[in-house]
């Protein structure tokens, strides 16, 4: 395997040279957050001497094994020892630095992980000329659980450390990105999910100012954040399922085996779907210091960073959740109860918009609308008084994928940006039909991300979004503004 060395603020690090692109795997940006720093904010990574090898994975953040899962039998090891980054660069000589574009994944804030080799980039990073960066953040109890009220004089418990650490990877990048040829004024944050939710928490980030330039946000479910109430009910629920009295809780966080730890933040998010539909407990926290205002606040009030944004959803968001224990509140029964929360008046104008309810395919679309689409209007129509902004809907989806009842679902979309329509995954989706399709809408995704993420502005057939006329690219086949 051929080899190539870099040398960063922090050491020598050495990736493998592939035939298009090389790629350097699980660059720390911060200290491994173990012992003392378990539940501390990123501290800085210590130098290290001699070369460091960076051509194999490291750990994925603490979650389920199944959701580390990396390959159809291959599970990535998971350990506290996770806050790294993966840097892949085209292998042609460029004459100027290139654009940077810092991918985040998703998984809901539990699982997930930049392992994943269809984070990689390495068709994006080719086809585009661009450095693509994945990065790993604390995830479940470890990262959006806010244990500050358990805090002693000995030990503080710090808020928000997945934001924290999606912070210090940005600021990683930001120094050493030139030594790989990459642009740290160009940067270009993108995430689908939980990562476009982490986009858009980001933006509402006063830390993050001038650690990226730009914004793509795959379907986010925009409004989740946890306010100072709701964050500390379930930080007293995740102790309380650790088993731990409070006085107590200190100790047993500092203590606790990870898994242990892991499990009590699993079971108490469940709680909370159980009891709170509409809420999701694992996210960041409005601390009113680290993240002052929730991302459709800071939005809403022109406080968000005043940067280009493309922000969109898919269809049939919310088919792919049926498949889980209703994670997104797509039944009837829990829908009834969330449009109950809001008052009789507006529940009855949302059933009205929705004929045929409550049979359980329209719930479903009901569902993936109200965590989806709903609040990223709201972000469009409020980001487009103050920036650039532009708004897509993602309608395609390959016929066998439609006959599994899915149609354009949550996440889909990740293989046409990505370019893996003509990998084994994409071919078995196309395997009814639709390949002609899905390369189409390949190439819509991304010519448009690979435009933005250069200039600033997609492809000029892309209208920006204002709120009279709300014009939005429909990703189909063939494509059209509505």
């Amino acid at each position: 395997m051929a080899t190539v060395d870099i040398t960063t603020s922090d050491g020598v690090v050495r990736g493998s040279r592939g035939r298009r692109v090389s790629r350097w795997r699980s660059i720390p940006f911060a200290a491994p957050p173990v012992g003392e720093l378990r539940f501390r904010a990123p501290q800085p990574v210590r130098p290290w001497r001699g070369v460091r090898d960076a051509t194999e994975f490291g750990f994925a953040a603490m979650q389920h094994r199944t959701g580390a899962r990396i390959g159809m039998r291959t599970e990535q090891p998971t350990g506290e020892d996770c806050l790294t980054l993966n840097v892949t660069v085209p292998n042609r000589h460029s004459a100027k630095p290139r654009p940077v574009m810092v991918f985040i994944h998703g998984g809901g804030y539990i699982i997930g992980t930049s392992a994943l080799g269809l984070y990689s980039g390495a068709r994006l990073a080719a086809l585009g000329d661009v450095i693509v960066v994945s990065v790993n953040y604390r995830l479940g109890a470890f990262g959006y659980v806010d244990f500050g009220e358990f805090s002693t004089p000995a030990h503080r418990f710090d808020s928000n450390l997945g934001l924290r650490d999606q912070v210090a990877a940005l600021e990683w990048v930001r120094r050493n990105i030139a030594a790989f040829g990459g642009d740290p004024g160009n940067v270009t944050l993108f995430g689908e999910s939980a990562g476009a939710h982490a986009v858009l928490a980001l933006f509402a980030t006063p830390a993050a100012a001038g650690l990226f330039h730009r914004g793509i946000s795959q379907s986010p479910p925009a409004d989740w954040g946890t306010s100072p109430a709701d964050a500390k009910l379930f930080a007293q629920r995740c102790v309380e399922r650790l088993g731990a009295a409070p006085g107590e809780a200190a100790a047993a966080l500092l203590t606790a085996a990870p898994n242990d730890i892991r499990r009590a933040g699993d079971r108490a998010i469940q709680d909370v779907l159980r009891y709170q539909p509409g809420l999701f407990p694992a996210a960041p926290h409005i601390d009113g210091d680290f993240l002052p205002k929730s991302p459709v606040d800071a939005f809403l009030s022109g406080t968000a960073h005043q940067v280009p944004l493309i922000i969109g959803s898919n269809r049939d968001e919310g088919t792919l959740f049926t498949r889980f224990d209703d994670v997104l509140a797509t039944t009837p029964a829990r829908i009834r109860r969330i449009l109950q929360q809001a008052g009789a008046e507006v529940e009855s104008r949302v059933i009205a918009a929705y004929p045929g309810f409550p049979d359980a395919k329209v719930a479903v679309r009901m569902g993936g609308d109200f965590t989806f689409f709903r609040p990223c209007t709201t972000v469009m129509a409020a980001h487009g008084q103050h920036a650039p902004t532009y708004a897509y809907r993602f309608d395609f989806a390959p016929r066998a994928v439609h006959l599994a009842g899915f149609g354009a679902t949550h996440a889909l979309d990740l293989i046409p940006v990505f370019g893996a329509t003509d990998t084994p995954i994409g071919r078995a989706l196309t395997v009814a039909g639709g390949r002609r399709g899905f390369r189409s809408v390949t190439r819509q995704f991304q010519d448009n991300w690979l435009s933005f993420a250069r200039t600033g502005a997609p492809l000029p057939s892309w209208p920006a979004y204002t709120e009279d006329r709300r014009a939005t690219l429909i990703i189909d086949y063939p494509p059209r503004v509505e």
